[in-house]
């Protein structure tokens, strides 16, 4: 028993220190203002946005397999989906992922379950396979959210030149 707390708190630091470099790890000098790697990444359209919630999505299962509640790990889906959402938005999603730090949101969700461990339940492998597959879709709309911004820029910008 002791072995499995121990475990689940080394996993649970890793969890920490990739959600801080996600969202947290770098200072404007002479600010408070604080980013991480997801916002820089989002400059990038679609390949960011990819890798972002890649990372968001490894943080989601790796709390699906040390047991975090169905309703813990739907939340953590809804963080990642509205900064994958805002991060399709030229210029606008950069700030709102420094703003937002889904990543730290699903951390605090998770130490907060496993503060509780009694209450905490093992998530089925089908709900894994459904949040992975929403994961995906998200994906694949913030692909062709970014397509379709990027497509009408180009129109409106060919129009007045």
């Amino acid at each position: 028993m002791a072995d499995d707390v121990v475990v689940r708190d080394r996993e649970l630091d890793r969890l920490r220190t990739l959600a801080h470099w996600l969202d947290d790890s770098f200072r404007i000098p002479g600010t408070p203002i604080r980013f991480g790697a997801d916002a820089i990444l989002d400059v990038v359209p679609f390949l960011g946005d990819a890798v972002g919630v890649g990372f968001s999505g490894w943080i989601v299962l790796q709390a699906a397999r040390m047991g975090a509640s169905k309703a813990t790990l739907l939340r953590m889906v809804f963080n990642i989906g509205v900064d994958a959402l805002a991060g399709v938005i030229p210029g606008l999603g950069v700030i709102f992922d420094a703003a937002y730090k889904a990543n730290l949101k699903n951390i605090a969700l998770l130490e907060g379950q496993t503060l509780h461990p009694a209450e905490t339940q093992r998530a089925s492998h089908r709900f894994v396979s459904v949040l992975a597959i929403a994961l995906l879709l998200m994906l694949v709309g913030a692909g062709v959210a970014t397509y379709y911004l990027l497509r009408a820029g180009s129109a409106l910008f060919s129009r007045t030149f």
